[in-house]
């Protein structure tokens, strides 16, 4: 995973709507390549609130037909990263 600040940030948006949604789980122990909804259990609900909170913070859209580009840690802050798809309007 490509680290620096624009990934410390996206990793630290991520995993603080995370712990707001699974307190309980351990966020020092997430391996970054590992799938969210396994290593945390989230169920589908779960993870579409996971993905509703980021999407909140950084204002854009994350559409469904993303979600299965984004299913760790690493995948999910690239994605915020590379910024809204071109066309999107945003």
């Amino acid at each position: 995973m490509t680290t620096g600040p624009q990934a410390d940030a996206a990793i630290s948006i991520i995993t603080g709507v995370l712990h707001r949604i699974a307190p309980e789980i351990d966020l020092t122990t997430l391996d970054p390549d590992e799938d969210l909804a396994e290593a945390c259990d989230l169920d589908s609900m779960a993870f579409l609130s996971l993905v509703e909170g980021v999407s909140a913070i950084v204002d854009r859209e994350i559409p469904e037909r993303d979600f299965p580009r984004i299913t760790t840690l690493s995948t999910f802050a690239s994605h915020l990263r590379a910024g809204p798809p071109a066309g999107s309007g945003r």
